[in-house]
């Protein structure tokens, strides 16, 4: 993969299908956009192919999915999807222990109902305005990973240079249970003042949270909602002291 993009292919696949476990996202995502290969190697997140359907997602059911979808979307400028197979929560593999769809589009034409009310058609599109929306998003150097003590949980932002667009993500690893815990955030780094609330803009449900400080709470309940897609904004005052969140 590293010798074509040095010959200028300008999309590389990764090995993101097969990293689920914080430990594994943080090592492989940080050497993606940290190790000296990122000047040439641009990586593309896939959650999964036509040849590849991870247990994650065998045994995961919808929380699985949207999980990898929004780690996907947020943490690369670069990402997609097999579908509608994604879509559609596909997730019976040939046999017990493979990766082999069972109706492999590969060997037969498939038929989708593209209608069914499981599909996460709207949350897709809801996760590409997002990306649209917010520069941060638009590349990988920016990537860092912030401590969060639950190993079910992970914690990373995005930013512009001029810090006008952060893009916090929380999200829950553990498609099965509700986790929660407390992220310690670089105030400093991200622009924040220690003695100043920030609020933070949940761009999947609407939903907007005030934070004190560096360490703030969190609970996710994957059967509602695996991940938050946070839009931080910091508090202003007006010379007329009318305050407000930018």
């Amino acid at each position: 993969m590293h010798r074509l993009a040095k010959l200028g292919f300008t999309q590389s696949y990764t090995y993101f299908t097969w990293r689920n476990t914080k430990q594994e996202l943080v090592e492989y995502l940080t050497e993606l956009t940290k190790h000296e290969s990122r000047e040439y190697f641009r990586p593309n997140l896939w959650p999964n192919t036509p040849d590849i359907l991870h247990e994650y997602l065998q045994y995961g059911g919808r929380p699985a999915f949207m999980c990898r979808l929004v780690i996907a979307a947020t943490a690369a400028a670069s990402y997609g999807i097999y579908g509608p197979a994604f879509e559609l929560l596909e997730d019976r593999a040939r046999e017990p222990g493979s990766e082999e769809y069972l109706d492999s589009e590969k060997y037969q034409v498939r038929r989708w109902n593209l209608r069914d009310p499981r599909s996460l058609a709207d949350l897709i599109a809801r996760i590409n305005r997002i990306r649209r929306e917010n520069p941060a998003l638009h590349s990988d150097w920016s990537l860092e990973f912030h401590t969060i003590d639950n190993h079910e949980l992970i914690c990373y932002s995005k930013r512009t240079e001029d810090l006008s667009n952060i893009v916090l993500v929380v999200a829950n690893l553990d498609p099965h249970h509700v986790q929660s815990g407390y992220v310690e955030l670089p105030l400093a780094q991200l622009g924040l003042e220690p003695s100043r609330p920030y609020q933070l803009h949940d761009l999947l449900s609407g939903a907007r949270y005030l934070w004190h400080g560096p360490r703030n709470f969190v609970a996710l309940d994957p059967q509602r909602s695996p991940a938050h897609v946070f839009r931080l904004r910091r508090h202003v005052t007006t010379e007329r002291d009318f305050d407000y969140f930018m």
